[in-house]
C-alpha cells in the first residue's frame, strides 16, 4: 500500500509538472518571438531561441506608437474598476449578508440573474447611453459601466456570511456604530475575498478589448489591448514588435497576482472547509 501511495504521488506530481510546463510554454514563446528578427518568425526549422537577440523590437514598440499612454490608460481603467468593484461589492455584499429588509431575497436573486445576461446584449444600449451622456472616448465610458458587478456582490456576501457574528456583536456592545463594525471589524477580516475579487477584476479590466474598442475613437485614449492592434494589418502582422508589447503588458498582472497570492489562495478555498 505504501508503494502504491508513493507511485500515486509521483504520478500526481508528474501531471502537475507537465501542466505547469505547458502553461509556461506560451510565455516562453512570446518572449522568444519578441527577441527574433522580423523575418525569423516563419523560418524553418523553427528557432526555439534566437541566436542573436534583437532588443530593437522593444525600442520600436516604445517609440513608434504612444505605448506609454496606452499603458497608463490600461492602468487607470484596471485600477479604477478594481477600486470601484471592491467598494461597491463589499458594501452591497455586507448589506445582503447582515441586514434584513423587505425584498432582500428577491433583490439578491435579481442581481444573480444578471450573470445570465450575455455582455454582448448590453453593448448597444450602453454605447447609446455613453453617447447621450457625452462620455464616448473618455475614462468615464471605460470605467463606470463596470461599477456594479453581480459576481463581486455574490462573492463578498458569501464571505461575510462565514464571519462569526460574535465579533460584530462584541464591537456593538463596545459602542461601535454599524459603519464602524463594517469598517473596523468585517472589512479587515475580508482580506482574502477582497484580494481574490481584486485580482479577478484587475485582470478583467487589464485584458478588456471589445468595449474599449467600441467607446474609444482617438489613439491617445486606447488601452494597451486595443492599441497594440495597430501592429496587425489586413495582409501582414509585425509579430516581433507585437510580442514585445505583449511581453511588457504581462508585467502588471503578474505583479498583482504575486502581491495578492497568499490572500488569493485563501479566497479561492473560502467555504470549502468547515471548522
Amino acid at each position: 500500500m505504501r508503494l502504491l501511495g508513493k507511485l500515486w504521488d509521483s504520478l500526481v506530481y508528474l501531471v502537475l509538472l507537465v501542466g505547469g510546463v505547458s502553461m509556461l510554454v506560451p510565455f516562453f514563446w512570446m518572449i522568444s518571438t519578441s527577441l527574433k528578427a522580423p523575418g525569423a518568425v516563419f523560418d524553418l526549422p523553427v528557432e526555439v531561441w534566437p541566436k542573436e537577440l534583437h532588443w530593437e523590437n522593444y525600442q520600436r514598440v516604445l517609440t513608434s506608437v504612444p505605448f506609454g499612454r496606452w499603458y497608463l490608460n490600461s492602468l487607470v481603467v484596471a485600477l479604477g474598476l478594481t477600486f470601484l468593484n471592491l467598494t461597491s461589492g463589499a458594501m452591497a455584499g455586507y448589506a445582503f449578508a447582515r441586514f434584513r429588509f423587505r425584498g432582500q431575497g428577491a433583490l439578491f436573486l435579481l442581481f444573480l440573474a444578471t450573470l445570465m445576461i450575455p455582455v454582448h446584449v448590453l453593448i448597444i444600449p450602453l454605447f447609446i447611453l455613453m453617447r447621450n451622456l457625452g462620455w464616448v472616448d473618455t475614462y468615464y465610458a471605460l470605467i463606470l459601466p463596470g461599477l456594479f458587478d453581480a459576481f463581486a456582490i455574490f462573492l463578498m456576501r458569501q464571505h461575510f456570511l462565514h464571519l462569526p457574528r460574535e465579533l460584530e456583536e462584541a464591537a456593538i456592545m463596545d459602542g461601535a456604530t454599524p459603519w464602524q463594525v463594517y469598517w473596523k471589524v468585517a472589512l479587515p477580516l475580508a482580506a482574502p475575498a477582497l484580494a481574490t475579487l481584486g485580482t479577478f477584476t484587475f485582470l478583467a479590466g487589464w485584458n478588456s478589448f471589445l468595449w474599449p474598442l467600441i467607446v474609444t475613437n482617438s489613439l491617445e485614449m486606447r488601452p494597451l489591448t486595443v492599441g497594440l492592434a495597430v501592429f496587425q494589418g489586413q495582409f501582414s502582422t509585425e509579430w516581433t514588435v507585437l510580442m514585445a508589447g505583449l511581453t511588457l503588458g504581462t508585467i502588471p498582472p503578474i505583479l498583482v497576482f504575486l502581491l495578492a497570492q497568499r490572500y488569493f489562495i485563501q479566497g479561492l478555498t473560502l467555504g470549502s472547509l468547515k471548522g
